[in-house]
């Protein structure tokens, strides 16, 4: 078994397809069909199901897959360990949650292309549960999650709190809490969970709510008046910033985001230069 067995398992793994991996690896479908075929004859077990539009990875496989993932990354961070010459270069891959986008995030990004040109960088959006996954398998060297931080598989290299506020198209009062219809993000969202546990501790159930994907859509719902919504006082820029906002109860009102990496991941220097930036400018 070689590296590129490994690698050409994985693509099969992520694209879902023996002809989506194909393409990806630049290679004949017929020689990923014949080379996944003897890596399953090496193992002596089923690595996937094959399916018309498709392949649906094993037990078996599912398991190999960590492991493969896992010897992947090795791989990768030896060959970085031993080229890195004390200057950042090569890629960098952080995750953000999109609230964080709001202040100074994109200077801090501008900033940072201009000094370090040699570095490819990517960034990934999502929920804290999806991009702490994703650090935790190696998927990204880091992210900037919301919530409440994990302290056992993770560094936090920087951390800010920010102010919780209520967010409206139009004025409110006391009683308009019953009856408001609000604009949530999906399930995983810290801000979400927030409300949540607000309007449970009033006696309020969370029943008339749109929920939105997109942050640019949700503030745009608030601001046409057809929802209300909970967020950092951050996202009150450019056309959103003369939305109403309202104080909530100190007990739900500040929320802290950082910049976490793995314990026991190689640091880099495209990442430590990137960390002290950060540091630096702050969000």
């Amino acid at each position: 078994m070689e590296l590129s067995d490994l690698k050409l398992f994985q693509a099969i793994a992520e694209e879902g397809s023996i002809s989506g991996a194909a393409k990806r690896l630049d290679y004949v479908q017929s020689n990923v069909t014949a080379r996944l075929r003897r890596l399953e004859d090496e193992l002596g077990v089923l690595l996937f199901y094959r399916r018309p539009k498709g392949v649906q990875i094993t037990e078996k496989g599912a398991l190999f897959r960590k492991y493969a993932d896992s010897i992947l990354q090795m791989a990768d961070e030896s060959i970085k360990i031993v080229q890195d010459h004390g200057k950042p270069s090569g890629s960098l891959k952080i995750g953000v949650v999109e609230t964080v986008t709001c202040g100074n995030f994109m200077n801090l990004i501008a900033s940072y292309q201009s000094r370090y040109e040699q570095v490819s960088l990517r960034l990934e959006t999502g929920n804290p549960l999806e991009l702490m996954e994703k650090v935790k398998n190696f998927e990204l060297d880091a992210a900037f999650v919301t919530g409440e931080l994990p302290n056992t598989n993770f560094f936090t290299d920087y951390l800010v709190t920010d102010e919780i506020v209520l967010l409206s198209g139009r004025t409110l009062d006391a009683s308009d809490l019953i009856e408001q219809k609000w604009a949530i993000s999906p399930r995983g969202c810290p801000f979400r969970m927030k409300l949540e546990q607000w309007l449970k501790d009033e006696g309020v159930a969370l029943k008339n709510f749109i929920e939105i994907s997109s942050l640019e859509t949700i503030l745009s719902s608030v601001r046409a008046g057809l929802t209300s919504t909970i967020l950092p006082k951050s996202v009150l820029k450019g056309p959103y910033v003369d939305l109403h906002v309202y104080p909530i109860p100190e007990s739900y009102q500040f929320i802290e985001t950082g910049l976490i990496r793995r314990k026991e991941k190689y640091m880099s220097y495209a990442y430590k230069a990137f960390a002290d930036l950060v540091k630096e400018e702050g969000l």
